[in-house]
C-alpha cells in the first residue's frame, strides 16, 4: 500500500525525517508514536502528498506519489488532520466535501452522496450535528466531523493525526472501536497517537520515531516494553497487562525515581 525508500523530509532548510525506509501493507493498522517533535505529523503529511520529500521515493498503491493527481490521491488515501479550522458551513456540507473525488466535474452531490455522508456521521456519533454550523462545535464534536468527512471519501487508506484528541474517554473508545471495525473490513490505517495505551489497545503494529528516524518498529507485544518505552521517552515507564484484553499498558511513575526498579508493583512486561 505505502512504501518509503530512503526518504528525507523537512521544512525549508530543516530536515525533520532522515533516510526512512518503511512499508505498510494493505490491511495493516499501524500506530505512529514518539516524543513531541519526532516527526509524526511530518510523516503523515508526506504520505498524504502534502509535503514532498527532499530525497527518496514514496509510492502509494504501487505508483509514485508525485505522479498522482489530487483526485486520484483522494480516492486512495483520506486524512484526518491534527489541526483544521472549522468553516462557517453546516456540518453536512463539510462532510460532503469528502465526496469531491467521487463526483464528476460538472455534477453535483447526489442522494447517494448525501446518504453516505449521513451514514458516516452516524458511525462517528455525529448524526445530531448535521444541521449545525461547523464553527459552533466543540473541539471533540469537530474531531468527529473530520473523521466522518474522511470516511465519506471511501479511500483504501486512512491517515489519522491525533484523531481522538479532544474526545472524552467514552468517545475515544468509540473511535477506537470504529477504527477496529473498519480495519477488520479491509481498511489500511496509519494513526499518529500520543496516548500510548490507546495505541497498544487499537493498533497491531507500532512505529516509534525519535530524532527524525525510526527507533522501533514491530508488533505491539515486541516493542511495547518497559525498556523500550523508557528509552524512547527518556523517563521511567512501567508496563503491565490489561486485565481484560491482556495487551500491554504503560504507567508513568512521577516521583518514583528514587525507588529501586525491582520495587513491588504491577506485573510487568519487559
Amino acid at each position: 500500500m505505502i512504501r518509503l525508500e530512503n526518504v528525507s523530509v523537512g521544512h525549508g532548510d530543516r530536515v525533520v525525517l532522515r533516510d526512512l525506509n518503511l512499508t505498510v501493507e494493505p490491511g495493516e493498522l499501524v500506530g505512529l508514536l514518539g516524543p513531541n517533535g519526532s516527526g509524526k505529523t511530518t510523516l503523515l503529511l508526506t504520505l498524504a502528498g502534502a509535503l514532498p520529500p527532499l530525497e527518496g521515493r514514496v509510492t502509494l498503491a504501487g505508483r509514485p506519489l508525485e505522479s498522482l493527481r489530487p483526485r486520484e490521491r483522494a480516492r486512495l488515501a483520506a486524512s484526518v488532520p491534527q489541526h483544521a479550522e472549522p468553516p462557517g458551513l453546516k456540518v453536512l456540507s463539510v462532510v460532503l466535501m469528502g465526496r469531491y473525488a467521487r463526483v464528476s466535474f460538472l455534477g453535483g452531490y447526489t442522494d447517494e452522496d448525501r446518504d453516505k455522508a449521513l451514514d458516516a456521521l452516524e458511525e462517528t456519533g455525529g448524526a445530531t450535528l448535521a444541521d449545525r454550523r461547523a464553527d459552533e462545535l466543540s473541539g471533540g464534536e469537530w474531531r468527529r466531523v473530520l473523521m466522518a468527512r474522511a470516511l465519506t471519501q471511501e479511500a483504501d487508506l486512512l491517515l489519522l493525526d491525533e484523531a481522538a484528541s479532544g474526545l472524552d474517554p467514552a468517545r475515544q473508545a468509540e473511535a477506537a472501536e470504529l477504527l477496529l471495525r473498519r480495519n477488520a473490513a479491509g481498511l489500511t490505517a496509519v494513526s499518529a497517537i500520543h496516548d500510548l495505551n490507546l495505541a497498544a489497545l487499537t493498533c497491531r503494529r507500532l512505529i516509534f520515531l525519535k530524532n527524525g528516524q525510526v527507533a522501533l518498529d514491530g508488533p505491539v507485544h515486541n516493542v511495547f516494553t518497559e525498556t523500550h518505552l523508557s528509552e524512547i521517552y527518556e523517563t521511567r515507564i512501567l508496563v503491565s497487562r490489561h486485565p481484560l484484553l491482556g495487551l500491554p499498558q504503560a504507567h508513568l511513575a512521577p516521583g518514583a525515581g528514587s525507588l529501586p526498579h525491582d520495587a513491588p508493583g504491577p506485573s510487568r512486561t519487559r
